[in-house]
């Protein structure tokens, strides 16, 4: 029996949605490639992503089609609730091939299967795992149909997120609080930045008393010293030294959704401008949580933490935040709305975001973050984390 994350209403509004985003643009079928994605519409959940798959949804079917590995088939029966007439595999033989057959020959031939062989076809043409081999060989086999390029369309859909996909985003900030405490409470001079990153795995997967965790869509960021100017590094056999600044960017995961969180923290005593900055990452962050509310707009959000920087000289013109939740590796974003100038989504309830307004200079960086939903009545973080400057 098919292990059940949603009900089955659940997927019928999500299908619904986007065969409305379909007919918007003049779609007959729609090719998912993004496992985020192919869980959104299927609840299918497995490790295969490193070989070429997806989820065919057309018009005028019901249920979408899943295309996988034939050995990955029985990964679909048990995380989806498609009937088999719905769970297409293509043979071993398509993998790295050596007779010159591809994976999106077969893709080509169930969507000849399917009547949509000379239709209107979206393909998700900037996701991670479609290469342009796919692409072409698409082309070569239906030279009958027209591609369009729909990378967003169920990202778009996936933005507003229902009451039981919160309820496991805040499951997942318990993880979340649970591993940067971890993190924290192992972090001293003489202990090898690894001895941390194993201190919060496990608490990652280990979970809460309640359940289990699930792997993240990004592995554990740790800069630490000369490094926290850099914040997309991880860790290394060095030992924490005293002096050293280190950044801690986590999240659990629990049924592919997430909750970021991260903290800076100081291993000593930290010097007087480290703490300064520290206090202003802060304050920004506030100001921005305060200034979300449903119809205001994404650029609005990001000025809040802008105006507030620039009453102490300083000005960063990164993004300040994502939308996000549900995610596969490499990235738990949904790769829509941005908190930053010029994006003008309007928030609404229930969009969750990612905001991380840190500050990243030559020799130091400080960063914090929170993952929030848009309520009624303004930002909801997720996670009950000090906000502050942490010190061993």
């Amino acid at each position: 029996m098919p292990r059940a994350v949603f009900d089955s209403a659940e997927y019928d509004r999500r299908i619904a949605r986007t065969k409305e985003r379909m007919a918007e643009r003049g779609l007959d079928a729609l090719f998912v490639s993004d496992p985020a994605n192919m869980n959104y519409l299927t609840g299918y959940d497995g490790w295969s992503f490193y070989v070429h798959q997806g989820v065919v949804v057309t018009r005028d079917r019901d249920e979408p089609v899943w295309v996988g590995r034939d050995m990955d088939a029985n990964g679909a029966r048990a995380t989806t609730t498609l009937s088999e007439e719905s769970i297409r595999p293509y043979s071993d033989d398509h993998v790295q091939s050596p007779h010159d057959l591809h994976p999106m020959d077969f893709v080509a031939a169930v969507l000849e299967d399917l009547g949509v062989d000379d239709a209107r076809v979206g393909l998700e043409m900037d996701a991670y795992y479609f290469t342009a081999k796919s692409y072409t060989r698409l082309q070569k086999n239906l030279a009958e149909a027209s591609f369009e390029d729909t990378t967003l369309l169920v990202n778009r859909v996936r933005i507003k997120k229902s009451d039981a996909e919160l309820d496991y985003m805040r499951e997942a900030a318990r993880i979340s609080e649970n591993a940067m405490q971890a993190g924290l409470d192992v972090i001293e001079a003489g202990v090898p930045e690894y001895e941390a990153a194993e201190a919060i795995y496990s608490v990652l997967i280990e979970g809460t008393d309640d359940y289990g965790g699930d792997y993240p869509s990004i592995v554990p960021l740790m800069p630490s010293g000369d490094h926290t100017g850099t914040p997309h590094l991880t860790w290394t056999d060095r030992e924490f030294e005293d002096g050293d600044p280190v950044i801690i960017e986590l999240s659990g995961c629990r049924h592919r959704y997430h909750s970021p969180l991260a903290r800076t923290t100081f291993v000593g005593d930290p010097p007087e401008e480290l703490s300064r900055r520290a206090d202003i990452v802060v304050e920004g962050m506030e100001a921005a949580l305060d200034a979300v509310a449903p119809g205001v707009t994404c650029e609005a959000v990001e000025k809040a933490w802008r105006d507030t920087i620039a009453q102490y000289g300083i000005e960063k013109k990164d993004r300040i935040g994502y939308s996000m939740g549900l995610g596969y590796p490499p990235d738990w974003g949904e790769h829509t709305a941005s908190l930053r100038p010029g994006d003008e989504t309007v928030l609404e309830e229930n969009m969750t975001f990612h905001t991380i307004p840190g500050l990243w200079f030559d020799d130091f960086g400080v960063e914090l973050s929170e993952t929030f939903v848009v309520t009624s009545d303004g930002a909801e973080p997720l996670a009950d984390f000090p906000r502050r400057l942490f010190t061993t």
